[in-house]
């Protein structure tokens, strides 16, 4: 066993894979994304660390149990942090090390505790939208307009706006399902504008012999001209070409999450809101004023992808409806 912990590391020994490349090919070979895959990862990596380097497969549950105790109470790491190492724990032991797991139900899961979400009123939502311009503007307008969580939003392709009919086709959403938003009218003559620019920025990557995008799965092996398509270029497309880091392929990927949370940050911050604000919080917004509006709840769910009603049913909960939705007697006085 002494030769794999050198395997983690920059070395390769006897040609073989270095023991973490093992697992991001077990994790590509299941179409997991670039963020899990690198999620994953890294919390593979801090356990066998934390257990002094020892080998995964001479480790069990009381290491497992221990790790995600040590984030818990030592960390202070919030429950979906502490479930996201779980899982990717478990995947290490279930597809690349392929151990039986009899003791899984021993390992606890971290429950979260119920939250309200954020929500912003209509005149919170419209002070952060003044504060912001350029594309910045335009993705907080669609994540509000559509209901998108934040990556849906930037992994738009051209081909996903259906502006006769008024739909955004959402492609292998949370959960890897597809479904249909809304497209508002307010935001087609906007998109018709950034879409000329991008257009634009497109022909002169073609002409400088750029163009390609990342293509799922092996889309790109079968039709290598579909990633220079002018259908399947991001909808919000970086403002720089950078390497893929999987390929070292040049190419211009969207824009980076990060870039739409600080720009949002600082709008909340300029329209002086005290609420938390971040580019999910407006997915918040956007049902919450859809069922203040009288729509039914069904149809809420079906617009943002929720897999049972009893998640959407939150958003009821911050409407104050129902049999809570009654006058204090306070007021009565």
């Amino acid at each position: 066993m002494a030769g794999w912990i050198r395997q983690t590391g920059g070395e390769r020994i006897g040609g073989a894979p270095r023991f973490l490349d093992q697992l991001r090919e077990c994790l590509r070979a299941r179409h997991y994304s670039l963020r899990t895959e690198d999620a994953y990862v890294d919390w593979v990596r801090r356990f066998i660390l934390f257990h002094g380097k020892r080998h995964p497969q001479e480790m069990g549950a009381p290491e497992v149990q221990a790790f995600l105790s040590h984030l818990a109470v030592d960390r202070r790491v919030s429950p979906s942090t502490q479930n996201q190492a779980k899982a990717a724990l478990l995947f290490l032991y279930r597809h690349l090390l392929e151990v039986d797991l009899p003791w899984l139900s021993e390992v606890v899961q971290a429950k979260r505790p119920p939250r309200l979400p954020v929500v912003l009123t209509p005149g919170e939502v419209r002070a952060l939208l003044d504060q912001m311009e350029g594309g910045m503007s335009l993705v907080a307008q669609v994540l509000y307009g559509t209901g998108l969580r934040l990556m849906e939003g930037l992994r738009l392709r051209v081909k996903d706006l259906e502006f006769e009919r008024r739909e955004v086709v959402v492609r292998d959403g949370k959960g890897g399902k597809d479904r249909v938003t809304m497209l508002p009218d307010r935001l087609v003559a906007p998109l018709h504008t950034h879409l000329v620019a991008v257009r634009a920025l497109h022909e002169a990557d073609l002409a400088e012999g750029f163009g390609e995008v990342w293509l799922p799965d092996a889309l790109g092996v079968k039709a290598a001209s579909t990633a220079r398509a002018w259908g399947w270029q991001w909808v919000f497309p970086s403002v720089q070409r950078s390497a893929d880091p999987r390929t070292g392929r040049m190419r211009r990927h969207h824009l980076h999450a990060e870039s739409v949370q600080k720009a949002v940050r600082l709008a909340a911050r300029a329209a002086e809101l005290v609420k938390p604000v971040t580019p999910h919080v407006l997915r918040h917004s956007f049902a919450t004023h859809l069922l203040a509006a009288g729509h039914d709840i069904r149809t809420v769910q079906e617009l943002l992808g929720h897999r049972d009603v009893a998640t959407t049913m939150i958003y009821t909960h911050v409407l104050n409806r129902g049999g809570r939705g009654v006058p204090s007697p306070l007021d009565g006085l």
